[in-house]
């Protein structure tokens, strides 16, 4: 057990090393474990993934962890940050498959559908792009100007409460590109590979109190 550190949730979905690293380049300590001790002690959770929802949320009920997820988050309220496939965790449900997800946001993760009007828009919306910020949020504190991130995914999440919705995403029309509810946070890019930008979200994550 390592007491105070910012956890990486380790349920099998992902490279997770590269997360450290990132973390590791802007002197934030980590520890990627699943381990109920950890979950227990971790001062921040991070869930990352790549994958599918249903295997994700498998992984997360086989390995005994949901129970001490929920106290940590809902009830003590430790700040806790979804990337990618992590962030659709956090929602009710997703088109991808049938099993429930965490429930911590009010919405769902549904998969790109374009119309006539966006003939161009391939799937998975792979690329750099920018985002709109539509509330102030610590994670976006001192950001560079004109902030860009990387993403490569093909469900996007909706959130049922717009309060919910921290930025959004050009791709045919706008999507959700980052959330949070109180100590909650989830970004559909990937910070870990968006340089500057990335980094300074990580870093403002790390901040949180």
């Amino acid at each position: 057990m390592s007491e105070g550190k910012i956890l990486i949730l380790d349920y099998g979905m992902g490279n997770l090393g590269s997360i450290r690293n990132m973390l590791k380049h802007i002197g934030v300590d980590t520890l990627i474990s699943a381990e109920v001790s950890d979950i227990e002690a971790a001062s921040k959770i991070i869930l990352a993934g790549v994958g599918a929802f249903d295997a994700a949320m498998e992984r997360i009920h086989a390995m005994n962890i949901l129970k001490g997820l929920n106290r940590r988050v809902v009830e003590d309220r430790v700040p806790v940050l979804g990337i990618c496939l992590g962030m659709q965790l956090m929602t009710e449900r997703s088109d991808e498959g049938k099993a429930p997800g965490l429930g911590w946001i009010h919405g769902e993760a549904v998969r790109f559908r374009f119309n006539g009007s966006s003939p161009k828009m391939k799937v998975p919306h792979m690329r750099w792009n920018s985002v709109a910020l539509k509330k102030e949020s610590k994670l976006f504190n001192d950001m560079p100007q004109m902030p860009r991130f990387y993403f490569v995914h093909s469900y996007h999440v909706i959130c049922e409460n717009e309060s919910d919705v921290l930025t959004t995403t050009p791709y045919g029309d706008d999507f959700v590109s980052s959330i949070e509810k109180e100590n909650i946070f989830g970004t559909q890019f990937h910070p870990e590979k968006s340089h500057k930008f990335g980094m300074k979200l990580l870093r403002n994550f790390s901040n949180l109190v």
